[in-house]
Order: structure tokens, then C-alpha cells, then sequence
């Protein structure tokens, strides 16, 4: 008698789970994304703080160390909100929507006093937005 292998048939996965699967997977991609940004922008902030202190006493060294970090705050809360979208996106509850609302208006209004506290330093310190010189002036 030969043996044959038996196939395993895999189970019929419906459209909407895989459809939220895929979306836990994005939700989660998203997530570290932003989780990522957040911890260089503070690792990179720490290392430029330790070293501009031991070799500068001014507090106006430390101003482009905060814009810099308030920079990467702002992108990766913008990361964890775009998380919070997607993880409301497939067949949200009204319970999910309004967690949503309340977590977008919180890291909104976040962005925007992270954002406008970076605009008044760079005004104090005569920075603006870095200048792209101009392609033509290049050739």
C-alpha cells in the first residue's frame, strides 16, 4: 500500500478578517514608525545636549537642540495619529469613533503648541525654515 500525504486544506479566512488582520498590521507598522522617530528625536536631542553642554555654558546653545526636538515630537505624533486612523478604519463602533475624536483633538492640539512654540524660538533665535538654494543658481 502507498502512502499518500494527506493536504491540509486551510480554513476559508473571510474577506473582512483578513481585511482587519492586514489592518492590525498597518496599525502596528504605523505605531512603531512613529515610536521610532520619537526615540531618535530624543536620543539624537540627549547625545547634542550632553555634548553642547560640556562644551558650552550658554543657554542659547541648547535653543536649536529644542527646535529639533520639537520637530521630531511633531512628526511622530503625527505617526501615532495616523495609527489611531487606521485602527478605526475597518467597521468602527461608535465607542471606536469617539475615542478617535477625543485622541485626534488631544494630539492635535499637542501639534499645535509644539508647533507654535517652534515657530517663536526660531523667531527668537532669527532662524526660519532652512532655505533650498535655488536650481538654477546651480548650474
Amino acid at each position: 500500500m502507498a502512502y499518500r500525504a494527506r493536504r491540509r486544506v486551510p480554513a476559508a479566512v473571510s474577506s473582512g478578517e483578513l481585511l482587519r488582520q492586514g489592518d492590525e498590521i498597518l496599525v502596528a507598522l504605523v505605531e512603531v514608525a512613529g515610536a521610532v522617530v520619537i526615540f531618535v528625536g530624543a536620543a539624537w536631542a540627549a547625545t547634542r545636549f550632553v555634548v553642547a553642554g560640556l562644551r558650552h555654558r550658554d543657554a542659547a546653545v541648547f535653543t536649536p537642540i529644542r527646535l529639533s526636538l520639537g520637530r521630531f515630537l511633531t512628526l511622530g505624533l503625527e505617526f501615532q495619529l495616523a495609527a489611531d486612523i487606521l485602527r478605526t478604519a475597518v467597521s468602527p463602533t461608535l465607542d471606536q469613533i469617539g475615542q478617535l475624536a477625543a485622541i485626534a483633538t488631544i494630539r492635535t492640539a499637542l501639534n499645535f503648541f509644539l508647533r507654535r512654540e517652534i515657530e517663536q524660538e526660531q523667531r527668537q533665535v532669527g532662524t526660519g525654515p532652512p532655505v533650498r538654494p535655488d536650481a538654477s543658481a546651480a548650474r
